[in-house]
């Protein structure tokens, strides 16, 4: 009997090493490839620049010299998982050509061909990985979605008015106010 007949499934499975190879954009996670959109539209790289301007001036506002803010940097979180988040904030010293440690802060600017694998996916990965909060931008929708790790590292959806600044604890001595209603500021 065939394994065809059994229901078997052969999916490829891929590690940092493969990644290293390939030209153009991917990702990797747990060992399956997702090739990166092509270039994304306008309004999402509007959105991504006023949020990266946003937490920049946030952080240097509020004085955090080890916060930084970051665009397509490699988050190796696994040996078969790499994602390339639209913004994510470190707070420590990278020492590699990737990141091999949680970053404080990531942002996804999902678009419809990406909603699922960013809200389910992703957000496993990031829960996981330990990254304290995950913001979802949906530029159809106009909405944020802030997540925050709790005390038994499961993310819980916040609340927040978008109006007034939100305050995000970056690291012991950095807490940046961003009033998140200003990424729709066309």
């Amino acid at each position: 009997m065939s394994q065809a007949s059994h229901g078997y499934k052969i999916l490829p499975y891929y590690t940092y090493a493969d990644y290293c190879k390939w030209e153009g954009r991917w990702e990797i996670i747990e060992g399956i490839p997702y090739a990166m959109s092509p270039a994304p539209l306008p309004r999402h790289q509007r959105i991504a620049s006023v949020i990266n301007a946003l937490f920049y001036f946030a952080i240097k506002e509020g004085g955090c010299k080890k916060c930084k803010t970051y665009e397509f940097l490699d988050i190796k979180v696994e040996e078969d998982t790499i994602v390339q988040p639209d913004l994510l904030i470190v707070c420590d010293e990278i020492k590699q050509s990737y990141l091999d440690f949680p970053p404080v802060l990531v942002v996804e600017i999902i678009s419809p061909s990406t909603a699922l694998k960013d809200r389910n996916n992703k957000l496993n990965v990031y829960q996981h990985f330990g990254i304290k909060y995950y913001l979802i931008i949906d530029p159809d929708q106009n909405s944020i979605e802030i997540f925050e790790l709790n005390e038994l590292n499961v993310y819980e959806t916040i609340l927040f008015d978008p109006n007034v600044p939100f305050n995000f604890s970056l690291d012991t001595d950095c807490i940046v106010k961003v009033k998140l209603a200003e990424v729709w500021d066309e």
